[in-house]
């Protein structure tokens, strides 16, 4: 079984606590909301945590996402960065500058968006090697995508038990570019019935449950497929063949010859 490893180094004694990153999460709705707070809680309080979203609060969010009254008219980012910081006694940053205004800060990017031109934004702005790990989900079904490369940066991925590179999510699964008409908010969808009132907390924690993982040095991942109605939670492991199907690279080109 391969391990997700933070970044490629040309000895394969790898020590993932050392070297723990900042962790940048990209939308503070539905999902990003529930993210954050458990990130805040988790992460040790001299480790940075980036929180950005352009959105403000309205009323409509206030049944169902991380919000209060006293929230309303705010930056959806600035009202969970300030409030989370005092609840759990630490430096937050907050950026209601949208993704491509600026330069991505480096560490782990956490996706919890709806619409491909976001997605695609966040694509463009990765910098060399950067994961990102890319939440979705309808009414009671989601999925966790992880990836941190385009497919000629591949050669090699794997040595010993590790994998440093993967397939950005949306070249694992291109739909999340599709161009679809306008989408209902979070909010409107859950009015509309569309999207299950917990879909999105049961999401934020495998979210979490992903990053703490990572950062651990323990995650097979690099999909996860869960579906409330049916109870399952379905995994794809990080493996050279998987890449293989998914890109038309040969399994031998992706393993480093240190490698199995």
């Amino acid at each position: 079984m391969y391990r997700i490893a933070l970044a490629w180094t040309k000895t394969l004694e790898v020590s993932n606590s050392q070297r723990m990153p900042a962790v940048i999460i990209v939308g503070c709705g539905g999902t990003g909301g529930f993210v954050a707070d458990g990130l805040a809680r988790m992460l040790p309080r001299d480790k940075d945590l980036v929180l950005i979203d352009m959105d403000t609060v309205e009323e409509r969010n206030l049944n169902r996402q991380s919000f209060t009254a006293a929230d309303v008219g705010l930056f959806k980012s600035e009202a969970l960065a300030k409030r989370l910081a005092g609840k759990y006694q630490r430096p937050i940053q907050y950026s209601v500058l949208p993704v491509g205004a600026g330069e991505l800060p480096k560490g782990i990017i956490v996706g919890c968006l709806d619409n491909g031109p976001a997605r695609q934004a966040i694509a463009d702005h990765l910098h060399d090697g950067q994961w990102w790990v890319d939440s979705g989900n309808g009414r009671n079904f989601g999925q966790v995508l992880l990836g941190n490369s385009t497919t000629e940066k591949l050669r090699p991925s794997f040595v010993a038990d590790l994998c440093f590179r993967l397939p950005l999510p949306t070249i694992q699964l291109p739909a999340l570019l599709a161009q679809v008409p306008r989408q209902l908010s979070c909010a409107e969808a859950v009015a509309a019935d569309e999207q299950g009132p917990t879909i999105n907390q049961v999401m934020g924690a495998l979210v979490v449950e992903v990053v703490r993982r990572i950062i651990e040095g323990t995650c097979p991942w690099m999909q996860l497929y869960l579906d409330l109605d049916a109870g399952t939670l379905t995994p794809t492991m990080a493996s050279p063949e998987v890449v293989s199907r998914l890109t038309g690279i040969k399994v031998s080109k992706l393993i480093d010859k240190r490698g199995r």
